[in-house]
């Protein structure tokens, strides 16, 4: 009556508050009439209570979004670093070994948050978008925010940590956000007067999410919630508090080749079937290159994967660090999630929360200094420092895949996707290969809260409910999936995989216009049999000629319903009913 449609039997709900409240008022309201509300809501309480359809409650969900963490980080998925509470959640629910990103933060975001390709709702470019609709646009009116269907239907919305989309968290639908934005790192700035020594972002960023929940527990509890906890961490610059670098900094001496080949056999004992590793690529570096800024970085600093016996003492003590730096920061995440988790037990919400828990893209190749700069007589990981992963670690964080971060190959678009909701999914520490995407999160997430939505404001969501694979590994989500990101090109189809990609890239403020200048004529695709080579190794493209002709087709095919969709300026907003 006061909330939206919903899938499946109907709900009922007590009403808001403030009508309540005048209901209790009403000055004509005699002690009869109090005495007969009180049977009337008695009987009504008993009869919910004997009609479990009617009891059910719709879950609380919590979206765990981390940023830059490679397939193979969490233990769980073959790392070596500690996350003993995302390695919990993933013994209490679903692994998925075949889940998705765009390759890209901001993109992926924008697909989490609306259930579309990112292209669609003008959050990234593609090949004949101008920059009003493409990476540069404003969303449409019609794309709007899980926040945005789920606060009508009577959830409490959060966010807490990284935003990184067009507008505020608390203009699209969020009742609460600390709206942390763009910031020199993870410490508080080294130039501000009253600087916080103990401020570390990781931490606060979950400080935030457990705050928020215990104000919902204190004031909101007859509501269900929506909480996206959107981590910065492992993100560049590697910034880590000093004991968690301690516990690792001796750990990657060995090099990442060693490292590779370690979490592989790791994986394997996991039986965790991911395919075969992928040979490092030596002549693939950083995306982007800027040479004056890594000459600040020092001798240490290396922009290729060379063999690790090639590397000075220097450069391999001065890489092993860094990824120290990058374990202590996943580690730290882990901690903090498990302190989130612990408010949720606390609040008797654990068992009735489903939480998802996903990387914005593969680990990251980048080198590059921002912000306040890099000292090099700083401690690594420090305020002062500015480090990034780079390629040959990068490499090791996405074992066994190809590839990084910008990329569209499996290093750069596969994540980690963990699945855990104790009261609505039965199985438990198992592992689903169905084929989903960041852009399946949003139509879940509705599914299950019984939210159905108005059709008519804009095209209908790409993403697909993921509800039928939380008992089946062989129900089918997708089909097909497309991918774009700045020069890279890929269309999946079952086991079937096209790719076009450059190695030199364009700088990232021109991805617009040189989205607007390719054509189907600048694309040489490779062909892939991901069933047999997810190392994407073995081009089949001289043999399957007709195949490649059918899928590049179908990529131009859906580019252009995409761009088509993106000049969508519906002026009815696509909401809940």
């Amino acid at each position: 009556m006061w909330g939206a449609k919903r899938f499946g039997s109907p709900t009922y709900e007590t009403p808001p508050p403030k009508l309540r409240n005048q209901l209790l008022k009403t000055t004509d309201m005699n002690f009869r009439n109090v005495r007969n509300l009180i049977w009337v809501m008695a009987l009504a309480g008993l009869a919910i209570a004997c009609n479990p359809s009617l009891a059910s409650e719709r879950p609380n969900f919590l979206v765990i979004l981390a940023d830059d963490l490679g397939f193979s980080d969490p233990g769980c998925y073959g790392g070596e670093i500690e996350t003993p509470n995302l390695d919990a959640l993933a013994a209490g629910g679903l692994r998925y070994t075949q889940f998705y990103n765009t390759a890209r933060c901001w993109p992926t975001r924008a697909a989490v948050m609306t259930g579309y390709y990112p292209q669609q709702v003008r959050r990234d470019s593609m090949p004949g978008a101008t920059r009003q609709y493409g990476g540069g646009g404003k969303r449409p009116e019609w794309a709007q925010t899980l926040a945005e269907y789920l606060r009508p239907a009577g959830y409490r919305t959060y966010h807490s940590g990284k935003w990184h989309i067009d507008g505020k968290p608390t203009d699209n639908g969020f009742d609460l956000s600390d709206e942390a934005t763009r910031s020199p790192g993870f410490f508080d700035s080294i130039r501000k007067k009253n600087r916080d020594p103990k401020f570390y972002r990781t931490t606060a960023t979950a400080q935030h999410a457990i705050d928020s929940l215990q104000e919902h527990a204190e004031e909101y509890s007859d509501q269900p919630f929506f909480h996206f906890l959107a981590f910065h961490a492992p993100h560049f610059p590697l910034h880590a508090l000093p004991d968690d670098i301690e516990r690792y900094r001796d750990r990657y001496i060995a090099g990442w080749e060693a490292l590779r080949k370690e979490r592989k056999q790791r994986q394997r004992e996991l039986g965790l079937n991911v395919g075969a590793l992928s040979p490092i690529e030596q002549e693939v570096g950083p995306p982007y290159a800027f040479p004056d800024q890594i000459k600040v970085l020092g001798e240490g600093e290396v922009t290729r994967p060379l063999p690790w016996e090639e590397l000075t003492e220097e450069q391999q003590q001065f890489q092993a660090t860094k990824m120290a730096i990058h374990a202590a920061m996943v580690d730290r995440m882990d901690q903090e999630i498990g302190r989130v988790l612990a408010q949720l037990k606390e609040m008797g919400q654990f068992e009735n929360t489903w939480i998802c828990f996903l990387s914005d893209n593969g680990a990251s190749a980048e080198i590059m200094v921002r912000g306040e700069g890099h000292d090099p007589s700083a401690s690594p990981g420090s305020a002062a420092t500015y480090l990034c992963l780079g390629p040959g670690f990068s490499s090791a964080a996405n074992t066994p895949f190809r590839r990084h971060k910008t990329w569209v190959h499996e290093g750069g678009t596969s994540t980690p996707f963990i699945v855990h909701w104790p009261k609505g999914i039965r199985t438990k520490n198992e592992l689903r290969s169905n084929l989903g995407h960041a852009i399946d999160i949003a139509p879940t997430v509705l599914d299950l809260a019984r939210v159905e939505l108005d059709e008519t404001g804009g095209p209908p969501m790409s993403g697909r409910s993921l509800k039928p694979s939380f008992d089946d590994n062989d129900a089918s989500i997708h089909d097909e999936l497309w991918f774009y990101h700045e020069g890279n090109w890929a269309l999946r189809q079952g086991d079937w995989k096209i790719i076009h990609s450059n190695i030199s890239r364009p700088f990232p403020w021109l991805r617009s216009e040189t989205a607007a200048n390719e054509s189907k004529e600048s694309s040489d695709w490779q062909l892939y049999d991901l069933a047999s080579d997810r190392a994407e190794q073995n081009d089949l493209a001289d043999k399957h000629p007709e195949r490649v002709q059918q899928m590049a087709d179908r990529w131009w095919e859906l580019r252009d319903q995409f761009l088509r969709d993106s000049m969508v300026d519906s002026d009815r907003s696509r909401r809940a009913n």
